[in-house]
């Protein structure tokens, strides 16, 4: 892996994201409270044992790797989800009328984690909402659309959690939160990325009209550990 997007998670977690990890050099992860990702240097077999070393009892993780890999069996395979990661390499803000966002912050995680166990756009826990740059809309006192920062490998910054209430969709909504993330990351003097999933047609179409570019496959493991360790054992 030459390029800093192919691991995404360990680079994070290796610079601007140093705060919220626990691990070892060759594995790292978030604190459990803020997200779930692990990263592991090489994505090799001995990472995975370093992992499952590393981790507490029934630890549940999702690893990122650009390329499909064999999971040992220490590990259960809870789901593998493919995706493509896609970048912004413009250093122009998409056309679009800017619209009033609310920024989100801890009072509102209860609405946020409502809004995201309707819609499922990924996971979100506690203190996810530290990631920052979290923006919403509201009808009333209704949460209605978000989106947000999450991987932060510099100099890239990912935009994720972009989600909008069934009720309200079909309104720009999704397209001004992007675009909105899109702004903040280019005046950071970042670059922005995503990933989705690639049956997400609708969404591929929508991330590729701001002027994202798919950049590479990437694959995403759901893994939980159990008691066996027969690659340790060896």
């Amino acid at each position: 892996m030459t390029h800093t997007l192919d691991n995404p998670i360990y680079n994070a977690l290796n610079s601007a994201h140093s705060a919220f990890s626990s691990g070892t050099d060759q594995v790292k992860y978030y604190l459990e409270d803020i997200a779930s990702f692990a990263g592991l240097k090489d994505n090799s077999k001995l990472d995975f044992e370093a992992l499952y070393e590393n981790s507490a009892l029934e630890s549940l993780f999702i690893v990122f790797t650009p390329a499909a890999v064999d999971i040992p069996d220490q590990w259960k395979v809870i789901a593998q989800i493919d995706m493509f990661q896609m970048i912004y390499e413009s250093k122009e803000i998409p056309t679009g009328t800017d619209i009033d966002f609310v920024d989100l912050d801890k009072s509102h995680v209860n609405q946020m984690t409502a809004l995201v166990e309707l819609t499922q756009p990924g996971p979100f826990r506690a203190r996810t909402i530290e990631f920052g740059n979290y923006t919403g809309v509201f009808s009333g006192d209704n949460l209605i659309a978000m989106a947000g920062h999450r991987l932060n490998p510099t100099p890239y910054t990912e935009i994720s959690a972009v989600c909008t209430h069934p009720d309200h969709l079909g309104k720009g909504y999704a397209y001004q939160l992007l675009r909105e993330q899109i702004k903040r990351i280019l005046k950071k003097s970042e670059i922005p990325f995503l990933h989705v999933r690639n049956d997400n047609y609708g969404a591929i179409m929508l991330y590729k009209k701001l002027g994202f570019d798919i950049r590479a496959d990437m694959f995403a493991y759901v893994i939980k550990k159990t008691t066996n360790k027969s690659l340790s054992d060896d």
